[in-house]
Parts: structure tokens; C-alpha cells; sequence
């Protein structure tokens, strides 16, 4: 079963959700209640893509805990969410409220301030979402009930284990089906029976009827957008005009701010040219040779994700023979920086 949560900002109090309503804000504990049913829910935001594990319990011995997928729809901003997999269960019979009908839940992300960050909202059966069929209410937290693989990466996201290899290495691990051990039947002793004089059988003709097979109704899986569709639904932000002379023209990338784990896409008229570019105070350098250019260029950068710290900023040095021109470039879920490159005969004055 896939339980689907969608979370929509509405109005924010703390100042980094007003500019960016998700991004690192996403990742970390969340606890709560899903359907009047204890729940602590694990998120890593890699991308825009969302995975960890989510735990449904009475108590930290008598649980089931499920690997989680979700994603940001650039459409409305909205978190979305849901239980991928049954990896463990130690309900010792407990009859916990987990269903086997495919479910969905949207959930408000809202912030009152004092830095609480919510998730409130409710389950839904049809897939309509029009009758709901329990209620979402979860906290973020700085504890956590559960021990599991997500603890590393959630507490060193800013400090590089936000790395898409990591996130990766660990997803595989956490998704490791549990083996079960299933106790032995207990063999029951045996008794003689009493000798009963045997009866005729008479046989009796049954008529054979065909059983329908029931088929469950899944609900597809949701996959997070790619570079190339964050590209063409994002509004290109003109920055700034750059002239190109000479034979080419070198381009350096910087985190503009504190090293917090921006990852970067760029796009040369229309077309990806480099991707998963991470950030540092250390230049990430290009060069392009103006013969393989345009008289008129639109270069634009996409942000991969936001970082710790929204929006995604760089500072870009362009050298031009012996010329230097800078900018600064800001991108976000809505947006993304554009540079127009333009072909300039170079000049005869000494």
C-alpha cells in the first residue's frame, strides 16, 4: 500500500519559508499522529526528490516501518509524499490502522513561529481525494524514537552528507527487506482413536465454479521532475549582458555565501551543457569557444536544490581576453538566472 501525503504552504511566520517554503526545512524527524496512529516520520530532501523511512507505532518495540518516496511539485510548491515499502514489522499482534487500499493525504507545511514547523491535513481513500478518511498531525523534532541509517545524513546534511552518492548508499541499505524468523509448528501428541466400523461412502457429483480473482487497484508512481522540466517551467530572470571577444571566453562558479550545498545545472541556449555542479569557495571553470557560439547567447542556470540556506546563489566570474566581468546569480523553485553572451568584433584602438 502507497499512503501519499501533499503538503501546501499557506501562510509562514519564520522569514526562510517565506522565501523558500520548503527546501532544507524538509529534511529532519517528524512526529506525530497519522490516523490517530503514533507515526515518526525520517525526510532527506536530495534534488527536489524526498526519501527516508516513516514508523508507525505503540511503542518502540511494537512497529512497522516503511521506506518513503516523495518529491516538490514545481506546480504549486507543494511536499509530496508516500509509504513505498514494508521493510520491518514488529507488531507482536498488534492491529495497528495500516490498510491494504491504496491511500492519499495532503497536509498544510506551516510555520507559527518560535521556529515550529507543522504538517496537518488528511488521509484520503478515493482517488478523487474527495471524502477524507483521517487526520494528519505532525511536528518537526529534534529527537527521535527510532535509530535507523537516516540519523547520519539528516544530522550532517549541511556538512556534506547531503551528497547524492550518500543519500543513494544509504537508501539502499535502509531498504533491506528484514528477514523474518517464523517460529516451528508445535507438534501436537497423537492418540490412538477408538476403532469405529467403517461406513459405505457414497460420492457425491460437485459442480465445478469458477472463482473471480480480485486485482487490487494501485495508484501509479509519481516521479520527481527532471532538470530539463525544471528548465522550461521555471521563469528565466535576465542578470546581466556580457560582450565576447576573441577566440573564447572563461567562466568561473563560486557558493556565493556560507558552503552550504548548492548543486547547479546549466543550460546554453536551450540545451543542458553541464550539470550537478556543486558549489564551494573553490571555482568550478568552463570555457567556450566563441566560434561555437551565437551572436546572441542566453546562458541560464538552474538550481538543483536550495541548499541549507535558500536561495541558491553563486558568483560567477567571466573573463573575456583581458577583461574580468562578475555577477551574482540567484535561483529558487520558481526561478532561475539568466546571462545573454553577446558576440562583439573586438576593437582596432591601441
Amino acid at each position: 500500500m502507497k499512503i501519499f501525503y501533499k503538503a501546501f504552504p499557506l501562510f509562514f511566520s519564520c522569514i526562510l519559508l517565506i522565501k523558500a517554503p520548503h527546501a532544507q526545512m524538509i529534511t529532519g524527524v517528524w512526529h506525530g499522529k497519522i490516523d490517530k496512529q503514533n507515526v515518526e516520520v525520517k525526510m532527506v530532501l536530495e534534488n527536489d526528490s524526498i526519501t527516508g523511512t516513516s514508523y508507525y507505532y505503540s511503542s518502540a518495540t511494537n512497529y512497522q516501518r516503511y521506506s518513503i518516496k516523495g518529491y516538490i511539485d514545481q506546480a504549486d510548491n507543494s511536499v509530496v509524499w508516500w509509504d513505498d515499502q514494508l521493510i520491518d514489522e514488529k507488531t507482536k499482534g498488534l492491529n495497528l490502522f495500516r490498510k491494504k487500499t491504496p491511500a492519499s493525504s495532503k497536509a498544510d507545511f506551516n510555520c507559527p513561529g518560535g521556529g515550529i514547523m507543522k504538517l496537518d491535513g488528511n488521509i484520503y481513500r478515493d482517488l478523487e481525494q474527495q471524502k477524507p478518511d483521517g487526520d494528519i498531525h505532525l511536528q518537526k523534532t529534534e529527537t527521535s524514537v527510532f535509530k535507523d541509517e537516516w540519523d547520519f545524513v539528516i544530522e550532517n546534511y549541511t556538512v556534506g552528507a547531503n551528497d547524492p552518492d550518500i543519500i543513494d548508499s544509504i537508501s539502499t541499505v535502509a531498504t533491506t527487506i528484514s528477514e523474518k524468523i517464523i517460529d516451528p509448528p508445535v507438534e501436537e501428541k497423537k492418540t490412538s482413536p477408538p476403532v469405529i466400523p467403517e461406513e459405505p461412502v457414497v460420492k457425491k457429483q460437485i459442480p465445478i465454479t469458477t472463482v473471480p480473482i480480485k486485482t487490487e487497484t494501485k495508484i501509479p508512481e509519481i516521479k520527481a521532475p527532471t532538470i530539463e522540466q525544471k528548465f522550461v517551467t521555471r521563469e528565466k530572470l535576465f542578470t546581466k549582458e556580457i560582450p565576447v571577444t576573441g577566440d573564447s571566453i572563461e567562466l568561473r562558479f563560486y557558493d556565493n555565501a556560507e558552503i552550504d550545498g548548492d548543486s547547479i545545472s546549466l543550460f546554453l541556449n536551450n540545451q543542458l551543457l553541464f550539470q550537478h555542479i556543486r558549489l564551494t569557495d573553490k571555482p568550478y571553470t568552463i570555457k567556450l569557444s566563441a566560434k561555437d557560439l551565437s551572436e546572441n547567447n542566453e546562458l541560464v542556470m538552474v538550481a538543483e536544490n536550495l541548499g541549507a540556506i535558500p536561495p541558491n546563489t553563486s558568483y560567477m566570474l567571466a573573463i573575456v581576453g583581458d577583461k574580468r566581468y562578475d555577477a551574482q546569480l540567484a535561483s529558487t523553485e520558481g526561478s532561475s538566472a539568466m546571462i545573454r553572451l553577446v558576440k562583439k568584433a573586438a576593437s582596432n584602438k591601441p
